[in-house]
């Protein structure tokens, strides 16, 4: 067993809910991820001549098809706005229960798209902590962009979806992995993690690229954003909770709608 600080913040973290845990270590009989039909989480990230890389685009027409929807940028929001709940839950909850920042490096995860959390990625290597340099917030901000930076330009080479919609998913993404975790603290009497969890969210809400994205980040527990992740256009999608939109727009408005995100 992995008794690094960085792994035991992990396996405390992973008792809020699978969004919170992922695989680690290998696995007896394995021949490592691949074989399992995992891929670097990395390389999924890579723009070769303007293009996605292959496995990005299959997981965005995979989850097209499976919403039933022909429009790509639909998808490709979705799947960004996915990994980034499962990212920010990984930093974020290690951080607010114990303090440390698990090291979330690109080339260290594994991901397979076609297996739910918290099975969908796996650290078959030790772990190690990240520094404080700018703070328990600045490691999560660490983590964390790491992936959504070459991650959001990923997507949209992948197809035309706008850059701020995107950065309004990763804050609807945060502030959705806060409220599981705010709740679950309070349940189990950790008044002082669920606080820390808001503290540490406040704080990269009012940093960029978060900045400006929703309501202002003295309520994140009330976060309302201000662009739309477009779900609403999947056939038989409604609007998330804290859409912008009061209602969804009509057939007719549904294209001049995305200019506005």
């Amino acid at each position: 067993m992995d008794d690094t600080p960085a792994a035991a913040a992990l396996r405390e973290a992973a008792a809020v809910g699978p969004f919170f845990a992922l695989r680690t270590g290998a696995a007896p009989g394995s021949g490592g991820p691949r074989d399992e039909g995992y891929v670097p989480l990395g390389a999924t990230y890579t723009v070769t001549g303007g293009a996605a890389a292959p496995a990005l685009l299959t997981r965005i027409d995979t989850v097209a098809t499976r919403l039933g929807t022909g429009e790509r940028r639909v998808a490709a929001s979705l799947v960004f706005q996915g990994l980034a709940a499962r990212l920010w839950s990984l930093a974020l909850g290690p951080a607010a229960l114990s303090g440390h920042v698990p090291d979330l490096r690109p080339d260290g995860l594994w991901w397979n798209p076609a297996r739910i959390a918290p099975d969908d990625l796996w650290h078959p290597g030790p772990w190690r902590v990240l520094g404080e340099p700018g703070g328990l917030a600045g490691s999560v901000a660490q983590a964390v962009y790491g992936h959504l930076l070459p991650l959001h330009l990923a997507t949209r080479a992948a197809c035309r979806v706008s850059e701020r919609l995107l950065w309004g998913n990763a804050a609807s993404a945060l502030a959705g992995s806060l409220r599981v975790l705010h709740d679950w603290c309070r349940a189990q009497g950790r008044g002082e993690a669920a606080d820390r969890a808001t503290a540490l969210v406040r704080a990269l809400l009012e940093t960029p690229p978060l900045r400006d994205t929703g309501t202002p980040a003295s309520s994140p527990l009330a976060f309302r954003r201000r662009t739309c992740c477009l779900y609403y256009r999947v056939p038989g999608g409604g609007l998330c909770g804290d859409c912008v939109l009061r209602r969804p727009p009509s057939a007719e408005r549904g294209t001049g709608h995305s200019g506005r995100t």
